[in-house]
């Protein structure tokens, strides 16, 4: 008899872990124990040699759907101690090593099902087991005990006790067990401050207001959630009245996906990651335009299904509700509300009904949004369902800050050789998501026993994620090092994948820093994730009014024409008719005489302009406006590439005389809008081609916002497969600047390994070159 101590690391808490491997060693007949640690999960095993294979074998076949096993250390010991069965051990914690914490999980249909017939759970809203329910939302620190959630606060009941006690309950050790009589409630507040706190009724008063035009204020699972009627014009105008969100799209959640598929088109993929345990926001293509008060100028639409027992209730007692809107709780982009008080507070005057519920909400998540590119849901925001999910790097990450960027705002921790990147945050310039920022991440370094070593940001001077990351770093008296922008957006492809070496890589956004100090977005890098070097990019453009020109796409129309053609312009009359010709000749002499124009490479800006002169868009009314509805308006079916120059395939000269001539022809806007897309994929594979030839490199990593452009992505793939290049698309980060930290980090840990290697102790810097 062998004593075998097996130490399992990976997604392993809070996801009836520990029960599975009870369950299994006692069918195996095996002897010892199994606890958690904030490091994973222990497993004592006393067995023969061959016993422990079989084991093990049998251990990761048939491990929970949530749970995912990274790693397993198997050390034999001395046995000390004979046992006499298999228990469960109570949870230890020591030293600065952590586990993986579970995402917050969609309600099982086994938990459903117990609601319609378990006495003390009937109709019970807030039922959960070990494969559902409240995770990262509301856990405080490891290891993921009750004691350290903000369900700490609810005594269990004596049944729910037997349940949680018991390791051939569903519930063993669900430290969200809860029941009617010992667990959460909801409190429904009208707008005449009466409250209710009989769920049922709850549900009904919320189906009546919902049916009859109106709109509630929802404490959902990571924050407040505003809702109401779909199909109601007037009731989503509304939500967006309230919110300040008056054009960008709005999410939509359906009763089922019966009711998805009566009004999109979903692949196989799509449907998988709509009925997926995390239940994202799934953007797909829309059957048929009908409710353009959701999606005005788009022919794809964001779609859930519910995800919380409320959800399904609400559905249930309204049957003529199809599907309801569901947006984050805020206003004017500000960080979803999570606090009861502040959502009265900010809601009672101006909603229909608050309805908010007595456990408290510790770290706030926003619903994840994903889109299937190349045959891959990816994220486009990550959060619920997503957060706090690792990335394994190839060097150690441990003590390393990464701040981020500063639109799509996102930071991150390192943890031994894991990248723990933080839920979606918003723009930093609002003072309240800067408050969030600091927020979470205070909470991260608590979870995860995280201390800083060093701090890494961008090289922007101006932002303030860069600012206040200097400032931190400087308050604790450690080093901080800088990573140019697309660097980091491409060594985060390289750490996603695990790629090593060098690499070519394609960077399309809308703002980088750049190394002479004007500001970069279509680029092509060679680089390793110590180094890059600038291979070819865009013609730079003027920016007349600086940030302005970005949220004006016109003043882009403007500028591309004006670098291309000088005061000669073919500007379309009826641009001219929109724009005005005062303000085009105001923006051509600021032009002219370099006034307020900073120079721009980014590719964003090239859609910006091309989307003006089409008439798609002269102001974005939110970011990225004018270039997601350049791609929405493309009609798919249309084959048609212009002629370019394929000696110098980054001429853009040809590419806007084309579409101006078109244009000027009467060519619809949707064929303009395909040529256009397929073009400038085809220029820069020919570039590509070339220039992998020249580098002598075969990987391509496609990185930056301009790839959540789903059109150009299914485009360009295939093109780079056969010229016999090898692309790497982001799958679990985001490729906006959600994903900067994840390269930052990357770069940086790359570059401390570096300086041990040569024993060079420098603290900071900045590689501009190979």
């Amino acid at each position: 008899m062998n004593q075998y101590h097996i130490h399992v690391r990976g997604l392993v808490q809070g996801v009836g872990f520990r029960p599975y491997v009870y369950r299994l060693a006692n069918e195996m007949g095996l002897r010892g124990y199994v606890d958690n640690s904030n490091d994973g999960v222990l497993i004592v095993l006393q067995s023969t040699c061959i016993q422990k294979e079989k084991f093990l074998k049998a251990l990761i076949k048939s491990v929970p759907e949530v749970a995912s096993i990274e790693h397993i250390e198997t050390v034999q010991c001395r046995v000390s101690k004979k046992y006499e069965s298999f228990d469960i051990a109570p949870s230890r914690s020591s030293g600065d090593e952590i586990t993986r914490i579970s995402p917050d999980i969609a309600i099982c249909s086994d938990c459903l099902k117990d609601r319609k017939h378990q006495l003390h759970r009937m109709g019970y809203p807030f039922i959960n087991c070990t494969h559902c329910g409240p995770r990262f939302s509301i856990i405080e620190k490891l290891p993921y005990d009750r004691a350290v959630t903000t369900m700490s606060s609810f005594g269990m009941c004596d049944t729910c006790r037997e349940e949680y006690a018991d390791v051939n309950d569903r519930r063993f050790h669900a430290q969200p067990i809860a029941c009617n009589e010992c667990g959460p409630h909801y409190t429904l507040r009208d707008s005449e401050g009466n409250e209710d706190t009989v769920y049922i009724r709850i549900v009904s008063r919320i189906s009546d207001v919902l049916s009859n035009g109106g709109v509630v204020a929802l404490k959902s699972l990571g924050g407040y959630n505003l809702i109401c009627d779909a199909d109601n014009e007037q009731a989503v105008a509304r939500i967006r009245e309230l919110k300040g969100r008056y054009a960008k799209p709005l999410a939509v959640m359906y009763r089922d996906e019966r009711e998805v598929m009566v009004d999109l088109n979903l692949s196989d993929e799509e449907r998988k990651a709509l009925n997926s345990w995390r239940r994202p926001i799934v953007l797909a293509e829309e059957k048929v335009h009908n409710a353009p008060w959701l999606n005005e100028g788009y022919r794809s639409l964001g779609v859930l299904l519910p995800y919380m027992a409320i959800h399904y209730d609400l559905f249930t007692e309204a049957p003529e509700l199809r599907r309801i809107v569901v947006t984050s709780g805020n206003m004017g982009g500000r960080p979803i509300v999570i606090a009861d008080e502040e959502a009265h507070d900010l809601f009672d005057s101006k909603v229909d009904s608050v309805v908010s519920y007595n456990r408290d909400i510790y770290n706030r998540v926003d619903d994840s949004v994903v889109q299937e590119y190349d045959g891959v849901c990816r994220p486009i925001r990550r959060s619920r369902g997503y957060t706090p999910e690792p990335l394994r790097n190839v060097q150690a990450t441990e003590g390393i800050l990464a701040v981020g960027a500063e639109q799509v705002s996102c930071f991150a921790i390192g943890k031994k050789e894991d990248i723990l990147l933080g839920q979606h945050i918003g723009e930093l310039s609002c003072r309240e998501n800067l408050s969030f920022f600091e927020e979470s991440i205070s909470h991260f370094s608590r979870m995860f026993r995280f201390e800083p070593r060093c701090v890494v940001c961008d090289l922007h001077p101006d932002y303030f994620a860069t600012a206040w990351g200097e400032r931190y770093a400087a308050e604790r008296h450690i080093p901080v090092y800088r990573v140019q922008h697309h660097h980091a957006h491409a060594v985060a492809v390289m750490a996603e994948y695990a790629l090593t070496g060098d690499v070519l890589a394609l960077c399309l956004d809308g703002t980088g820093y750049g190394d002479d100090c004007t500001i970069w977005g279509g680029e092509l890098i060679r680089c390793s994730r110590t180094e890059y070097r600038r291979l070819s990019h865009h013609l730079y453009l003027p920016m007349p009014g600086g940030d302005i020109a970005a949220r004006e796409p016109w003043r882009m129309a403007v500028s591309l024409l004006y670098s291309l053609y000088g005061e000669n312009m073919p500007l379309p009359d009826d641009f001219v008719k929109r724009v005005g010709e005062d303000r085009i000749k105001l923006v051509s002499r600021m032009i002219a005489r370099r006034i307020n124009t900073p120079l721009s490479s980014g590719a964003g800006r090239l859609f910006d302009a091309v989307a003006s002169l089409l008439g798609i868009a002269d102001f974005n009314r939110y970011r990225s406006e004018a270039p997601q509805k350049l791609e929405q308006v493309a009609d798919r079916s249309i084959l048609k590439i212009y002629s370019f120059d394929k000696d110098n395939p980054l001429d853009f000269s040809w590419l806007v005389k084309a579409v101006l001539n078109d244009l000027q022809k009467g060519v619809p806007r949707s064929e303009i809008a395909s040529a256009f897309h397929r073009t400038y994929a085809a220029m820069w594979c020919v570039e590509l081609a070339k220039q992998a030839v020249r580098q002598k490199l075969s990987r391509v990593v496609l990185c930056g916002g301009v790839f959540q452009n789903k059109l150009l992505v299914d485009i360009l793939m295939p093109m780079l497969r056969q010229l016999g290049l090898q692309p790497y698309l982001p799958a679990s980060v985001p490729c906006n600047d959600a994903g900067i930290a994840v390269g930052q980090m990357a770069v940086t840990a790359a570059w401390i390994e570096q300086s041990m290697n040569h024993n060079d102790k420098r603290h900071a810097r900045v590689v501009v070159g190979l």
